[in-house]
């Protein structure tokens, strides 16, 4: 092994050497270097991450990080907070092009090393900024907004814009205020690239009269700017082909643009709806359905017959149910159909279709994603053998299988393969996603035979809560293979406790649910610096296990008074235990400190206040100071603000980050505040356009019953539906028949429960017109008759299920039908 032609020669195979005793620092280097590659290997990660652990061991023996640290490949990853703040800034400086290149760093460590490249440095260039790469989610919003405003628009349109989903929403808000604000506001908007698009603000877009559609094709929009772009540009340009080439613009069709078109236009523009389905509301695809059944019922896309009002099913002959299948099974169900009754229908007449069952391998092509919602019946009697393989493979896909639906995939698969303990390791692989379906009994042979396919499995898991027997084999699975790591006799309680070692936390991913929390207290101290973001990331954990873990944070790093912003950044789900008086002891002073707590959903009121008042009291700002980066940095913690202070408030601040803060749950106290602050920007309620309200969110909830009934009914579908939610019963009662009928599918589909029982007979019949997608107004209903009944020579005779089964040359004619039934 000292001989490096030696390593070079070894391949993927250096991903298994384990032979560690005879290494000098050098070879371990040379062997780190090659082991870049073992990221292309399909098995689990676990034993290459132990590896190379040990072997940054090894390379930084006797030597300085700041001598060596060039020269660890993509092993830096796993060098602490000690070592990297050990670190000078010269060597960081020296090591950029490794550092920049690498991938799996965590937020914390990016934050030292960022600082570090930026002490060399000094400020913030557009070079210094293509030299950072996957450094740059570690800059302060503070650095980003001291940048010239000659390099900010360049570093935007290259390295910060590829780096943008690395960036949280308040550095994002920091860089574009900053680029606004640096010179004219026109050219500014306009050069904004893709995704930092979405981010400006409909009253900036107000101001802008440059637009046109060309600049906006390869933007990322949210759905009030391209409600006002679209309005905006189909007055200045009047052709609606181009507006809808032109990317996501599309977002900002309404039913009154898509009503507007005349039959050939419309027909000629519909490929630009049907490529771009996935960007539609459910809204906007109802309005294409009645406009289609309009114009040309004869030619309708099979699919958009599942939109209209439930009735309409029955008018699709046998001779269609082919091109119905492969149109609606080429969607998202779940998105088309939003209403659990009108969605049993449409179901209903798919199993009619398919006779209920599932001949062959053709028949599950044909299926395609509807696999995902047939009942457990079908999929437990009605998947012949032919097509189960084929149908597996489709299963696993599924997010979302009803308790149901899982108990029948299991029932088959134990029919088909026998108990798991009878399992080869191929069988085991091949079920990989479906282990999450057995119980701990039956998965307990796999735990012993195959561990580190059932950790594999488990790993891919993550940032997901699968059952809790599940994670439970995964958990017996791992501590049966280690022995832990034993506790420190100085930590009271913990002697001879075999507590969790890195190894086991990276095995067991979200599994690490099952320790017990005096396990976690005795986690040894190296391995809890080493580990604290990954448990961190663990959404299962209860209270009782994240107290523990802030205990043996305290433990770690002394009180909280003494952390630092890449401790408290590391933390994750950990820093909810904190508790008031502790959250008050906490450096608050950054934004971007606060900016990570935020991102955590599950903050008590009075926890949401005191991170609220700690950042004003250790920045030194007040209400009226806060910046728009602030508000958007401080996120949820806003719902804490006392009625009286949100209207010391700058308005210059709020209304450019409107959108954010109509993303927060706030009190009804709170929104209507908050509304009031919206008056100020955009007018009178009754003045209020789509994408107005589409801009406001929850902030729409702050209605009062007198503003709630003024609003014209055309305006219901575009509030969005956490407003909806957000609305409170006694004000939602509030709401006319005629608007509630307009509200649309989405929003329908939103009202609650405690909203529809205060809702008069009239209301709730409105209410079942929107979920069901019938129009607002009347609109006369052709008969059933009216729809094609063409079907292939070759293909089943009208009247015949597909479920016999369906002939390649039969599949083809299909395909190529396209055309005649306007199949998506």
């Amino acid at each position: 092994m000292r001989n490096t032609s030696t390593i070079h020669r070894l391949g993927l195979l250096v991903c298994f050497y384990d032979d560690l005793e005879l290494l000098d620092a050098a070879v371990a280097q040379v062997l780190l270097h090659q082991m870049i590659k073992c990221s292309q290997l399909r098995g689990f990660q676990a034993g290459v991450q132990k590896l190379k652990a040990n072997l940054l061991d090894i390379a930084t023996e006797n030597q300085t990080l700041n001598e060596t640290l060039g020269s660890l490949s993509d092993a830096v990853v796993g060098l602490t907070y000690s070592q990297l703040e050990s670190l000078s800034p010269e060597a960081v400086h020296g090591a950029i092009s490794t550092l920049n290149q690498v991938s799996g760093w965590a937020k914390s460590q990016v934050i030292i090393l960022s600082a570090k490249y930026l002490a060399h440095e000094k400020v913030l260039s557009f070079y210094n900024a293509s030299q950072m790469g996957a450094l740059l989610g570690g800059v302060s919003t503070q650095a980003f907004r001291s940048m010239d405003c000659r390099d900010l628009p360049q570093a935007l349109r290259s390295t910060v814009a590829q780096h943008v989903s690395d960036l949280s929403p308040a550095q994002q808000q920091g860089v574009l205020s900053k680029m606004i604000e640096g010179g004219d506001p026109a050219s500014g908007i306009v050069e904004i690239p893709g995704a930092f698009f979405k981010e400006v603000s409909l009253f900036d877009l107000r101001r802008e009269p440059g637009f046109n559609p060309t600049v906006l094709k390869d933007k990322e929009l949210r759905r009030s700017q391209a409600l006002f772009l679209y309005e905006l540009l189909l007055k200045t340009t009047g052709r609606p082909g181009e507006l809808l080439s032109a990317g996501q613009l599309v977002k900002g069709v309404t039913c009154s643009h898509i009503d507007a078109m005349s039959a050939d236009s419309f027909l000629a523009h519909f490929r630009y709806f049907e490529n771009n389905l996935f960007l539609l509301s459910p809204y906007q695809v109802n309005c294409l359905a009645w406009k289609y059944w309009e114009v040309s019922r004869s030619s309708m896309p099979p699919f958009l017959l599942a939109v209209l009002p439930a009735r309409y099913l029955a008018s699709i002959p046998a001779s269609q149910c082919v091109p119905f299948l492969i149109s609606l099974g080429k969607s998202r169900l779940d998105s088309l159909v939003l209403d659990s009754h009108k969605k049993t229908s449409v179901l209903r007449r798919v199993q009619q279709c398919l006779d209920d069952s599932i001949a062959d391998e053709y028949t599950v092509d044909i299926v395609g994603n509807l696999l995902c919602h047939l009942p457990a019946t079908i999929i437990d009697r009605g998947i012949s053998p032919r097509a189960w393989l084929p149908a597996l493979h489709r299963l696993r896909d599924c997010p979302d299988l009803s308790p149901e639906q899982k108990a029948a995939v299991r029932c088959r698969l134990l029919e088909q393969y026998g108990l798991p303990q009878n399992w080869t390791a191929e069988t085991t692989k091949d079920l990989g996603p479906f282990l999450v379906l057995f119980s701990a009994d039956e998965l307990s042979p796999i735990a012993t035979k195959f561990p580190d396919m059932l950790q594999q499995t488990a790993s891919k898991l993550a940032g997901t809560l699968p059952p809790r027997e599940f994670l439970w084999a995964v958990f017996d699975s791992v501590r049966n293979s280690s022995d832990g790591s034993p506790s420190s006799d100085a930590i009271p309680g913990c002697h001879g406790v075999p507590a969790p070692s890195s190894d086991d936390v990276f095995k067991l991913a979200e599994a690490n649910a099952c320790w017990a929390p005096e396990d976690l207290l005795c986690i040894q101290e190296d391995t809890f610096i080493r580990n604290v973001e990954l448990l961190g990331a663990v959404k299962g954990f209860s209270l009782p296990q994240l107290l523990a873990l802030k205990e043996k944070a305290v433990q770690v790093w002394d009180t909280p008074s003494y952390w630092r912003e890449h401790h408290i950044v590391s933390m994750g789900r950990i820093a909810l235990a904190l508790n008031e008086s502790e959250l008050e002891q906490l450096d608050l002073s950054s934004i971007d400190t606060v900016a990570s707590l935020s991102q955590q959903t599950e903050w008590t009121p009075g926890q949401a206040k005191s991170i609220l008042q700690g950042f004003l009291d250790d920045s030194g700002y007040s209400i009226q100071d806060l910046k728009s980066f602030h508000l958007v940095g401080l996120g949820a913690t806003l719902c804490a603000m006392n009625i009286t202070e949100i209207p010391l408030i700058k308005i210059s601040e709020f209304r450019v980050v409107v959108a954010r803060i109509g993303t927060l749950l706030c009190s009804t106290h709170v929104l209507a505040e908050f509304k009031r602050k919206a008056e100020v920007v955009f007018g009178d309620p009754t003045e209020w356009t789509s994408s107005v309200l589409q801009e406001l969110g929850t902030i729409a909830a702050g209605l009062t019953k007198a503003e709630l009934r003024m609003l014209n009914k055309d305006l219901m579908p575009y509030f969005q539906p956490s407003a909806i939610k957000c609305l409170p019963d006694e004000i939602f009662k509030e709401l006319s028949a005629e608007q509630i009928a307009c509200l649309g599918p989405e929003n329908a589909a939103a009202v609650t429960h405690a909203q529809r029982q205060r809702l008069g007979t009239a209301q709730l019949q409105s209410l079942q017109r929107a979920l069901d997608g019938a129009k607002a107004q009347p609109w006369q209903d052709a008969p059933a008759s009216a729809v094609p009944t063409r079907t292939p020579a070759s293909c089943s005779p009208p009247g015949a299920p597909i479920s016999r089964g369906l002939g390649l040359g039969c599949l083809l004619l299909v395909l190529m039908a396209k055309p005649q039934w306007g199949v998506a």
